[in-house]
Formats: structure tokens, C-alpha cells, sequence
């Protein structure tokens, strides 16, 4: 298997490098380089600039506005998105429910929702997890109720990121309560504006708000935003959190991480000398960027193992890219951790006067070592994603 990149793709990957070189927004850029997060306003201009240069859905069928670029070509993009740093497209509208409306939704819905997807002319959430039914989640308890040409809803999401932005929510709901937990499931669209929705947050650890719960009480939901056939609910979120799970290994958000790690040990001092130069921690760093490297050349073999599988369609070795993935963003916080020491501590004071120069650059480290231990729960927690590599890769 030839994992390197031909000169067609060297080229289209310069092309990709010059342009968020150019596009992405200088503030941005900043703000992802300290860890700390755009508003929704500078997110949505991010990603219109993306739509009108026509690769705001670049995955997608050319027919539903994308590029037809090979899985490769793929790869390269989100790689370079990452070292650029700049925001992933927005993942609820154009990685999960977007492919599942294009390949299981009627025309109806390809016509009237894909279009404000791309162009995120609505802002999506999702709303699987509930209290009870996280890692588990056929155990939702949801419910949707015909009546007519309705479903009324009742019942509660919980961790739903960034839900106070959204305009839509994809929900899994049981519209069969007598079924067993795998069946009986649908796939709703639900409009946040509904009556009877309300949205709570919760706020976390590291003091941010980006998650929420959200409750339904007796909302009504127009039949016609059922996607796909009523009870087929779970083989489309086998097919929604196949996906996520491709694109969770953040090996090009792993590099960039690395590439500040090495800058900000070169100015901190430890000792009389700069922490990059303590032994320890260089075999801590060299060790974190072997493992890298050896995900790259998984994620790789995954990309270059698509024509088995057909492109855009799930892979069960994606799996090993979400454990490793995640593990590896979690130890390279820690490195962050271990180069600023007593700095670490966000609200602590150095200076006399009450300043602190050195905050400037490293405030946002502690929140995201704290934020970076949710990335081995969501997307399926990483004992969920081992039990799956036991059965549909190594047949146990």
C-alpha cells in the first residue's frame, strides 16, 4: 500500500495551504492558535468564506454542493484546516445529519435543508445523549407520539454542544416503545423555535458553556421531518456516528498543538534553562510525536482503504482513530501543562503590580486540559469504541 502523496496531490495540497494562508481571518487564527474559542459570529463568516469558495461541504456528492475530490484530497483539506489552525466546518450540520439527509432523506428535505447546511443558514445541534443513555444510547427514553400528521414529543437531550446557537436539532426519538431498544428508534428534525422546547446550560469544569440540556414538552414535529422510515431511526445513527468518528482523530490539530508545545518550551524557563531542553521532557514530547506519527499512517490506511468500502461511507477501523486520537490530544494538553508549571493556575497573580505578562499567552491552557477530557467520552466513549474493534475488525 503506497501511503505517499503523488504530485497531483502535493500540488492541490500547496493550493490548500496558500488559501488559508490568506482567508482565515487574522484574530481567528490567533484565537485558535491560545486554545480559545470564536464567537458564532466569527465562526459563521469562517464558514461562508469556505461556501463561496466552494468548499464548505467539500465531502458531500457534487450534486448537494461538493467538489468531488478524491478521499485523499479529503484528508489533505481537513489536515490542513487544522495546521492552519482554523474551525472545522460545523460538524451537526455538514458531517452528521447533512450525509444522513442527502443519503437517506426524500428530495423534499435535500431541497429545503442542504443548501442553509452549507451556507449555515442554520445553525444544527444534536440530540442523542440523554441522562442514562449516553455510551448506551439505544436506551433513549425520548419519546415521539403520532397523532395525525405530528409527533408529539416529550422528553430530554443532555451534553448537546453549543445548542444555544441552534436553529435545528437532529434528534433520536422512540416511536415504538414496545420494540426491542435497537428498534424502534426514528431520526427527527426539530426546529428549536418549536413551543415546548427549552434549553438549559450546563456549564463546565473549566467554567465554559458549551454544552446544555435540552427538554421537550409536548413539542410538535410535522411528520414530513421524519427522515428516512419511521423505527429505522438506529441504522441511521450507526451511519451518522460512523462519520464522526472518521474525522475525530485531529491529526493535523495534534500537529499544530505540537508545534506550540515546542515554541512555548523554548521561552519558559525551568532551572536556569528552557524546559524544551530538560531530558524528561523531551522524551515525553518524542514519545507523544511517535504516537502521531503512527496514527497518521492508521488514518492514512483508512483513507486509502475507502475503495473497499465505497467513499463516505463508514470504516469500523475509524475506531482506532477515535481512541488513539483522542488519547494523544489529551497527553498533548498535559505537555502543555507540564511547560507552563505554576502558570497553569488561571486566576493566579505573579506581578506586583498586578499584572502577569506570561497569562497574556498561557491562560487558556488549564481549560483546555480540562475541556480535553471529555474527547475520549463523546463520539462513543473509548471502551464503546474498543468492544466495536473486538466484533466488526478483529471478529472476536
Amino acid at each position: 500500500m503506497d501511503l505517499s502523496f503523488s504530485k497531483e496531490e502535493l500540488a492541490f495540497r500547496d493550493e490548500v495551504r496558500a488559501f488559508f494562508k490568506e482567508a482565515v481571518p487574522a484574530a481567528m487564527r490567533q484565537k485558535m492558535i491560545e486554545g480559545r474559542h470564536p464567537t458564532k459570529d466569527e465562526m459563521v463568516e469562517w464558514y461562508r468564506i469556505l461556501n463561496k469558495k466552494g468548499w464548505g461541504v467539500p465531502h458531500w456528492p457534487v450534486q448537494y454542493g461538493g467538489t468531488g475530490w478524491t478521499s485523499v484530497q479529503d484528508y489533505i483539506f481537513n489536515e490542513e484546516l487544522q495546521l492552519a489552525p482554523a474551525p472545522q466546518p460545523l460538524a451537526f450540520g455538514v458531517s452528521m445529519v447533512g450525509p444522513v439527509i442527502y443519503t437517506f432523506g426524500n428530495e423534499a428535505q435535500k431541497q429545503r435543508f442542504l443548501p442553509r447546511i452549507a451556507n449555515v443558514d442554520d445553525w444544527w445541534c444534536q440530540g442523542f445523549s440523554e441522562p442514562g443513555a449516553g455510551s448506551d444510547l439505544a436506551s433513549l427514553k425520548t419519546k415521539a407520539e403520532r397523532r395525525g400528521d405530528k409527533y408529539i414529543v416529550n422528553g430530554q437531550k443532555t451534553w448537546t454542544t453549543l445548542a444555544q446557537y441552534a436553529d435545528w436539532i437532529f434528534c433520536l426519538v422512540r416511536t415504538d416503545p414496545a420494540a426491542k431498544k435497537q428498534s424502534g428508534i426514528s431520526f427527527l428534525l426539530i426546529d428549536m423555535k418549536s413551543k415546548g422546547i427549552s434549553v438549559r446550560p450546563i456549564i463546565t469544569i473549566e467554567g465554559g458553556h458549551e454544552v446544555n440540556e435540552v427538554f421537550f414538552d409536548d413539542v410538535e414535529v410535522p411528520v414530513e421531518n421524519l427522515v428516512g422510515e419511521e423505527n429505522k431511526g438506529w441504522d441511521y445513527a450507526k451511519f451518522l456516528l460512523g462519520n464522526e468518528r472518521t474525522g475525530i482523530a485531529r491529526v493535523g490539530m495534534s500537529k499544530e498543538r505540537i508545534k506550540r508545545i515546542k515554541q512555548m518550551a523554548g521561552q519558559v524557563q525551568a532551572d536556569g534553562r528552557p524546559v524544551l531542553d530538560n531530558p524528561r521532557f523531551r522524551d515525553k514530547l518524542t514519545a507523544v510525536e511517535i504516537e502521531l506519527k503512527a496514527l497518521e499512517m492508521t488514518q492514512l490506511r483508512v483513507v486509502a482503504d475507502e475503495g473497499k468500502h465505497g467513499k463516505g461511507k463508514p470504516n469500523p477501523a475509524s475506531s482506532v482513530l477515535k481512541i488513539k486520537g483522542s488519547e494523544i490530544q489529551q497527553a498533548t494538553t498535559e505537555l502543555l501543562m507540564d511547560v507552563i508549571g505554576p502558570y497553569a493556575a488561571p486566576y493566579d497573580i505573579h506581578g506586583e503590580d498586578g499584572s502577569n505578562e506570561a497569562m497574556d499567552w498561557t491562560a487558556q491552557v488549564a481549560p483546555s486540559y480540562f475541556n480535553n477530557r471529555k474527547v475520549s467520552i463523546y463520539g462513543g466513549s473509548n471502551e464503546i469504541q474498543r468492544n466495536i474493534i473486538c466484533k466488526a475488525v478483529l471478529g472476536l
